[in-house]
């Protein structure tokens, strides 16, 4: 049945049409919106017929049924359900057209809810789904095992196939629709074949993708880039065997923590020190900064980053960088002498080296 708000709403609306009065019935014959406040809550004869015949009934003059004016009154069926009965006052020649009109935008409306509660069940069956695969108790997984295995079938999910996870953060640029940004992305996902996504409140996603289409995601997320500069962040975990979820969830996370701050993907499979350095807290990771790097400017950072991208070599950083070699050495002396680390030696480029690399990922 249509809720009575609905209804309501539906009524009024076409009476700011055509002037006459409507009513809602449900199917007990119980008027449930009207545009006459006396009538919401009586019985309404000619409605109990239209149920009991399941076809339209017009009456042509007024109290040829107990309690009813003339008019036309329309069933209203949904997938074979009666939704509600339309009645409507006045002479059925003048106002059949506007039953039909009502009975239209009743369609209609059902329609939206339906199609809104197949996506919402749509999204809460994926959303349980993986959280069934990123269970960490394997005892729990291994009881479920039928059913998981029948839901895999549905979303065309092939479980001996290696898999990975992503984490996705969507960023929202001030001029940027946040639903529509939202559409994009998982309008994006739904085109990886395979894939399971759950979307994560405010502003994330989760997804299951094959190992193999990991380059066919990287292409979209480019082209997701090129549309939206910087809206949709990505790390992408281990490959794992579908059992294995779980640390393919857990590395994902890494990745996206590690992201630099130029760039929009980031693998595990490609990360070395990111990894140890995703176990050390942001207090710590932050004391650490201010230890090492606090008595540097800017400009002394980006040489370092210049002079280890080269391999600690002086001619191609002076070629990277425009400076004459005199300069960079000057310099290279100068942040040895304000942090009492020195960029040539192994060990003190090691700690330099280390501490840029924390700056850019978690800071």
């Amino acid at each position: 049945m249509i809720h009575r708000k609905t209804a309501q709403q539906i009524a009024d609306t076409v009476k700011e049409v055509c002037g006459y009065d409507i009513n809602f019935i449900n199917d007990r014959g119980l008027v449930i919106a009207s545009t006459d406040p006396a009538r919401i809550g009586t019985v309404h004869e000619g409605g109990r017929q239209v149920i009991a015949r399941g076809e339209t009934l017009e009456v042509d003059q007024d109290g040829l049924l107990p309690g009813t004016k003339k008019g036309v009154n329309i069933p209203v069926f949904r997938s074979g359900v009666l939704a509600a009965v339309i009645g409507i006052s006045g002479e059925p020649e003048k106002v059949r057209a506007f039953a039909h009109l009502a009975e239209r935008i009743t369609l209609l409306i059902l329609r939206e809810q339906e199609i809104g509660a197949r996506a919402r069940s749509l999204a809460e069956k994926k959303n349980y789904l993986l959280d069934l695969l990123l269970e960490e108790d394997r005892q729990i997984a291994s009881d479920s095992l039928p059913e998981l295995l029948e839901e895999l079938k549905q979303f065309h999910i092939d479980p001996s196939s290696p898999k990975r996870m992503l984490l996705l953060k969507l960023r929202y640029p001030e001029k940027e629709s946040l639903s529509g940004l939202e559409s994009d992305a998982s309008r994006l996902l739904d085109e990886l074949p395979g894939c399971l996504y759950s979307y994560q409140y405010p502003s994330s996603f989760r997804a299951l993708i094959n190992d193999r289409d990991l380059e066919l995601f990287r292409e979209k997320l480019d082209q997701f880039h090129a549309a939206h500069p910087f809206a949709l962040l990505a790390g992408a975990g281990s490959s794992v065997p579908l059992e294995d979820l779980p640390r393919s969830l857990s590395t994902a996370r890494i990745a996206l923590e590690a992201l630099g701050k130029e760039k929009i993907f980031s693998l595990f499979d490609d990360l070395t020190l990111e990894v140890l350095l995703s176990g050390i807290s942001r207090e710590n990771q932050k004391l650490f900064l201010e230890k090492v790097l606090s008595p540097l400017s800017d400009e002394d950072l980006r040489l370092l980053e210049t002079y280890f991208e080269k391999d600690q070599s002086l001619a191609a950083t002076c070629q990277a960088l425009f400076l004459h070699k005199n300069t960079v050495q000057y310099r290279l002396n100068r942040i040895h002498r304000l942090c009492g680390l020195n960029p040539r030696s192994f060990r003190d480029a090691a700690v330099l080296y280390l501490s840029l690399k924390v700056r850019h990922c978690y800071t």
